[in-house]
């Protein structure tokens, strides 16, 4: 089908803009506009404007803006040519003509829909006629009212092989197989008869975009039955692709934009127990996991939807994929929330123990998909050695890494490193020394006690911060001249780029993608407002990575031994003064010996390169 610009604006101008948004939104005459509090975002006073002789809505408030197209695209989730076609029927114009293939398709479907909405018809008078009295105590144990069971179109298939096939017999069987509410036997089950999907079952339509019945989910009610699923769905069908389908989609569309919030449960009746407790922005999934498709859709009517599974393993599981399947999908704005249930809950049973306000607090406390993903990793496995914790980074970093967005994975990167170098780098507080004892004071005879550790005089602690900025000056000269190395010691850098804009710089330039070349950086810090690092600003020490002719090998290792030095020393240090307080003579020695091997290998490369 192909849609000319002008047959598309022909369809503007024949359908009124002002009356398709006052169906879901109470406008109010301004002049020659129309004026609302925006549907899109929360607001008192009203910023939402629709000017039907210009054809367009804007929001002064939040910046949405569109055309009646668009409006039913945003605020109800339809796709394109879905919205295109209910205003084509309300303004009583005929679609280009199709490919005649897709014409036959489309005929095929329209005779589907027919079949669906004659099921869906029967189903409902099965439930009030006496064969559903099980299905209707069934919802009563439920909790849902009358007003609830006649929202979301309850129904009650009966038992038999082939009620349905006599309630619908004005339609051939072919097209009751094809929209799956017939099974065909297979041709060697000695039965060529085919019988009805659904039988004793409390029956659930499953709607579209537009409303229309395109499938059933269907419960069963004899609870000692167990050679039968408790849910059962239609098949796929050429109405129905349960990968590209999402429960409640067409009702929660316009709630998910008055409340500024989105909800995806893990089946339809937790959406539908949500929707009873008035918190009515909330889809399902068809018993798969999310698909990149259902997110597309998620993403049209909710920057961030909230994720809210059940407590038990099994739904966190299944969130942790639904955020994995996410990453490489991420956009500037668009990403995923996660709600948690307290442990062995589905939020059906939270509304019913605690309240709708005990559910809206558990939304309201929803962490981001990063949160997720690293509470999910750091508590995988006992983090109890560095090859453990050397294996929970590569996780976090295997997650970033997924994403496509640069920016965004250059952020997640950044933010993965920072919280790593806190969690396995942490800083050690010195202990309170344990009381007097008889056994301590043998002990205290029998080693040398060590003088107490005094704190440094000003001049001694301002020198020792201007040898560390020093320091620093010239590993930023050295990677400004060597860009290459930076990749390589971004890992050891990540704890110090907090706190100097130079590295932060450097780094951010290479999670970003940037090219690692002299030149391109030293623009970059120029368009940043950066000065690079001048021979004074680190005593013109002679290091070996920033002579000229010196051999690459030693100064690539001068360099590596300048940044241990750097983030190590500091460590090390806190270290010895902790033991030195404790009286810790075996680990104090240790200490001295690793700070010694510290200094020596910088010293060393500086002597190498002297000869």
């Amino acid at each position: 089908m192909s849609l000319s610009p002008q047959w598309l604006d022909e369809l503007r101008t024949r359908v009124s803009l002002s009356a398709v948004i006052g169906r879901t939104t109470r406008l109010t005459k301004a002049g020659h506009e129309f004026k609302a509090c925006c549907p899109f975002h929360n607001e008192k006073s009203p910023s939402f404007t629709v000017n039907d002789a210009k054809g367009f809505y804007h929001c002064f408030g939040c910046g949405a803006h569109g055309d009646v197209i668009g409006w039913l695209c945003d605020q109800r989730g339809l796709s394109f040519i879905d919205a295109v076609r209910e205003l084509a029927a309300e303004a009583g114009m005929e679609l280009p003509a199709p490919d005649p293939r897709i014409a036959k398709q489309a005929e095929a479907q329209a005779g589907l829909h027919e079949v669906m909405a004659a099921a869906q018809e029967w189903f409902v008078a099965r439930l009030a006629a006496p064969e559903g009295a099980r299905a209707r105590a069934y919802l009563a144990t439920r909790g849902f009212d009358a007003h609830t069971i006649q929202r979301f179109g309850f129904g009650y298939a009966p038992e038999g092989r082939q009620a349905l096939k006599a309630a619908l017999a004005r339609f051939p069987e072919a097209l009751l197989v094809e929209a799956g509410l017939r099974i065909a036997a297979p041709p060697d089950s000695g039965s060529r008869e085919p019988y009805d999907r659904f039988r004793d079952r409390l029956m659930l339509p499953i709607h579209d975009g537009r409303g229309r019945v395109i499938a059933f989910g269907g419960r069963i009610l004899d609870a000692a039955k167990t050679d039968a699923p408790k849910y059962l769905n239609s098949p796929d069908t050429p109405l129905f692709d349960k990968g590209r389908t999402l429960f409640n989609l067409h009702r929660a569309g316009p709630a998910a934009r008055r409340a500024g919030r989105l909800v995806v449960v893990e089946g339809y009746m937790d959406a539908i127990a949500l929707a009873a407790a008035g918190i009515e922005g909330c889809v399902a999934p068809l018993g798969t996991a999310l698909t990149e498709q259902q997110l597309a859709m998620l993403w049209r009517l909710a920057e961030v939807p909230v994720l809210c599974f059940d407590g038990d393993a099994a739904g966190q599981r299944a969130a942790l994929r639904a955020g994995q399947r996410a990453l490489p999908l991420l956009a500037p704005g668009h990403s995923l929330a996660f709600a948690r249930l307290p442990a062995g809950l589905d939020p059906d049973d939270l509304v019913r123990r605690d309240g709708a306000q005990a559910m809206a607090a558990v939304l309201d406390g929803a962490m981001p998909l990063l949160d997720l993903l690293w509470e999910s990793e750091r508590d995988a496995v006992p983090l109890a050695t560095p090859e453990a914790k050397a294996g929970f980074k590569a996780r976090l970093m295997a997650h970033a890494d997924a994403i496509a967005a640069p920016d965004i994975k250059a952020l997640y990167r950044r933010e993965f490193a920072d919280r790593f170098a806190a969690f396995a780098f942490p800083r050690r507080e010195a202990s309170t020394p344990a009381p007097a004892s008889a056994n301590a004071s043998v002990r205290r005879r029998a080693w040398p006690q060590p003088p107490p550790a005094r704190p440094l005089p000003e001049t001694a602690a301002a020198r020792r911060r201007g040898a560390s900025a020093g320091l620093i000056a010239a590993i930023v000269a050295g990677l400004l001249r060597r860009p290459g190395e930076i990749a390589r010691n971004a890992d050891a850098l990540a704890p110090l780029a907090a706190s100097d804009a130079r590295l932060a710089a450097l780094l951010d330039h290479r999670d970003a993608g940037g090219a690692l070349e002299s030149g391109a950086i030293a623009t970059m810090l120029a368009q940043s407002g950066i000065a690079a690092p001048m021979p004074e600003d680190f005593g013109r020490i002679p290091y070996p990575f920033l002579a000229e002719d010196v051999a690459e090998a030693l100064a690539v290792e001068a360099l590596a031994a300048a940044i241990a030095k750097l983030v190590d020393e500091p460590q090390v240090e806190a270290a010895l003064q902790a033991a030195t307080e404790r009286f810790d003579i075996e680990e104090q020695q240790r200490l001295l010996r690793r700070k010694q091997a510290i200094n020596s290998r910088l010293a060393g490369t500086m002597s190498e390169e002297r000869r």
